[in-house]
């Protein structure tokens, strides 16, 4: 194994593409050789006094270039000089902007080896870039929905390639649905605490929303049963896997009798399986319990990110698929095929499932941090779940605690985002994932246990 430490010449990129750029110069310079093995990450990162994670960037930067290659169980090498790289050189600056700490994201893939097999699905892409830059059908090609299909039945999900769609993201799905269900003044039923997406599409449509009580299995069917009986609505909108924003998930039982309920009333779900793909051991989906009522929408951005915006949604067994392709057409006219390509590639090649085990490892080590950290606090959390759900002690408020953590990198969202129905209770969501290393993760979160804890805070 080589004995080498890149030196990091200050360019103004970000710290992990100049490890990559000291690895090609060194190269060039032919301090390292085609075939030599580079030292650990753990190593390079002690040796530069670094963040494990920038160096895991930088790796996976090398081997994008195309200056490494990364081999599970063998390490990383240098590549020899005659194979070229097969990616551009560098990535595009204006391209490398941070998400929205507040949305509740993914934990994002630092592997190189990961990384190399999602950017290898991009061939795919371009192998048909032609025919996938055409109009294609607003609920997405037989092919795609076949492989959804499969797929989704490994992941505990009975799936008909005949009432499944494949939408431009969840909410393109949950505001379709409710085209189709509903009118303005109208009442769709949720949880007490449920996702403030379904909040502003609600508000968009002028639907009235609803909030049942519940206790740690979810929903109350006593109370489902009330409401139904006194508010007469159109749809019960549930996130029943990881909810958002308490890390709950209905467990089998509870499912069963809320569905014995539906069944009674004749009342349609939306079943928003958000987490779906992260969860290692998610029950049966509560639509398929009651399928001439469930719409199942199962969404990506959870599991592979954001920026593929598709949801596979599953309609009713009743003949609504037409209403529902006339909706989503209104609306987005298709999902981007290209995207579509890429995740149906990730599935059949085995790269889906790699992700979802990184993410799942990935979210259980950031859940262990914050336990570790906060084990003062009132916290509501998953292994697998990407947040906590953070109850602030008596005397604590949550406008107090957000303007403590005004300038941390962690997103923090007070639980007025979240209530419906009801007062706001003194809570907020803390997300763990997104770029926020794990060193940065506990260092904020330490500012929070301090914000939360400490009796003699002075602003």
């Amino acid at each position: 194994m080589k004995q080498w430490i890149p030196t990091l010449v200050p360019t103004g990129h970000p710290r992990y593409v100049e490890i990559a750029e000291a690895i090609k110069s060194d190269i060039d310079k032919m301090v390292l050789a085609a075939g030599d093995r580079l030292p650990p990450q753990r190593a390079v990162a002690q040796g530069l006094g670094i963040d494990l994670s920038t160096v895991s960037r930088g790796y996976a930067e090398a081997v994008r270039r195309g200056y490494i290659e990364s081999f599970v169980g063998r390490g990383t090498f240098v590549r020899a000089a005659a194979e070229p790289p097969e990616v551009p050189e560098a990535p595009d600056p204006r391209r490398a902007q941070e998400e929205d700490p507040m949305m509740n994201m993914p934990p994002e893939p630092d592997d190189p080896a990961l990384l190399t097999r999602m950017a290898q699905g991009m061939s795919h892409v371009s192998a048909n870039l032609v025919a996938l830059l055409r109009y294609q059908s607003v609920i997405g090609s037989v092919q795609d929905r076949e492989i959804a299909a499969h797929w989704m039945q490994a992941q505990g999900v009975t799936c008909d390639v005949d009432r499944l769609a494949v939408t431009a993201g969840t909410h393109a799905s949950l505001y379709a649905i409710l085209t189709v269900l509903a009118e303005p003044g109208l009442t769709l039923l949720c949880e007490e605490l449920t996702y403030p997406g379904i909040r502003s599409i609600a508000a968009r449509l002028g639907l009235r929303l609803v909030g049942l009580p519940g206790d740690a299995d979810g929903i109350l069917p006593d109370a489902l049963d009330q409401a139904i009986r006194q508010d007469r609505p159109v749809a019960l909108y549930l996130n029943p896997i990881l909810q958002n924003p308490t890390t709950a998930t209905i467990p089998q039982k509870r499912r069963e009798q809320i569905a014995a309920v539906l069944r009674a009333h004749e009342l349609p779900l939306i079943e928003d399986d958000a987490y779906r793909f992260v969860a290692a051991q998610a029950p049966q989906p509560i639509s398929q319990l009651v399928p001439e009522l469930g719409w199942h929408i199962a969404g990506v951005s959870k599991c592979f990110g954001a920026g593929l915006r598709l949801a596979y949604t599953s309609v009713p067994v009743a003949g609504v698929m037409g209403q529902f392709s006339q909706a989503l057409r209104s609306m987005n006219v298709m999902a981007s095929p290209l995207n579509l390509a890429l995740l149906s590639r990730w599935i059949e090649d085995g790269t889906a499932g790699h992700i979802q085990t990184f993410v799942r490892s990935e979210a259980a080590a950031r859940q262990e941090i914050a336990a570790t950290v906060l084990k003062q606090c009132d916290l509501h959390a998953a292994p697998e779940a990407f947040n906590v759900w953070l109850t602030l002690p008596n005397g604590t408020s949550r406008a107090e605690v957000m303007g403590r953590m005004g300038n941390r990198q962690i997103g923090i969202m007070p639980s007025d985002a979240f209530a419906v129905g009801r007062t706001p209770p003194e809570a907020m969501r803390v997300c763990l994932g997104g770029p926020v290393s794990r060193d940065q993760l506990r260092e904020d979160l330490l500012a929070l246990n301090d914000a939360v804890t400490r009796k003699d805070w002075l602003g």
